[in-house]
């Protein structure tokens, strides 16, 4: 809120720097809310005007045996890629916080790398190794690059979580009797949490809309639902792809409202370790 005291000149710039921001907001949203009515359309073409209201393309979506498949795919991939990415990143991050030793900052650029390096040669290279040793056209494979990818938003979040962390809580449970795996799943893990699952939730979203990676390691079988939906724009553009997209932005609105609950919850239990 603006202060009382506010000149003119800096009560203009404020409510002209929101309107400039909303303006902004608005043309980010403006595709989102115009793919939307479009799931609802009576027609077979992505047009306006719409010339009726059907839930048929939702019915497509969970009827066919394509998009079905490509679903559980997607359902099995980025859930595992999730757990895999969490496992190693959360103990990587930890790691990199407490200790200082030579080339830290080095080891820090190849764990984060996945998140700066173009896909496509994150796709090649994986194919190029992969190929030979039979992953490619594999759930494991898939799972494997998928976490790679997750592993950096992992261990960025971590990180900043454990920036407030008082290690001296670890060092008591040490004078406890606790050894190091047991402090770390009692004391660490859990004051951690928020971040950890911020972090796997980066993950989960990465891995569920990655489709370059996709189109180089998946066979047919292991079509995920990015990968469905690219083939169907490239074939044949059906509604049923804008009733994916609105659901796929539904889950990602759900999943950015528990981010901001994380963080706020996050927020709260640091103010109370202080």
């Amino acid at each position: 809120m603006i202060a009382a005291y506010a000149s003119p000149l800096e009560r203009v710039w404020y409510y002209a720097f929101r309107i400039f921001c909303g303006l902004v907001l608005v043309f980010l949203m403006l595709p989102i809310l115009v793919i939307a009515p479009l799931s609802f359309n009576a027609d077979s073409f992505l047009l306006y005007p719409m010339s009726g209201f059907s839930l048929q393309w939702y019915e497509e979506f969970f009827t066919s045996p394509a998009w079905r498949q490509a679903f559980m795919n997607s359902c099995i991939v980025s859930p595992f890629a999730t757990l895999l990415a969490m496992a190693l990143g959360t103990p990587a991050a930890v790691g990199l916080t407490r200790i200082d030793f030579p080339g830290k900052a080095l080891l820090t650029s190849i764990l984060i790398s996945p998140m700066v390096v173009p896909v496509v040669i994150v796709g090649v290279a994986t194919y190029l190794v992969f190929a030979p040793v039979g992953l490619s056209g594999s759930y494991v494979g898939l799972i494997l690059v998928h976490a790679a990818l997750g592993v950096p938003f992992v261990v960025t979040t971590v990180s900043a979580t454990l920036q407030g962390f008082d290690f001296n809580l670890v060092r008591a449970a040490a004078s406890l009797g606790a050894n190091p795996l047991t402090a770390f799943f009692k004391v660490t893990l859990p004051l951690v949490a928020p971040g950890v699952i911020s972090g796997g939730l980066f993950a989960f979203g990465t891995s569920f809309d990655e489709v370059v990676v996709t189109l180089f390691l998946a066979g047919p079988e292991q079509s995920t639902l990015p990968r469905q939906m690219f083939a169907g724009i490239r074939e044949n553009i059906s509604p049923t792809i804008a009733a994916v997209a609105t659901i796929l932005t539904v889950l990602s609105t759900l999943m950015l409202i528990t981010l901001e609950w994380l963080r706020r919850r996050g927020e709260r239990m640091r103010g109370a370790g202080r």
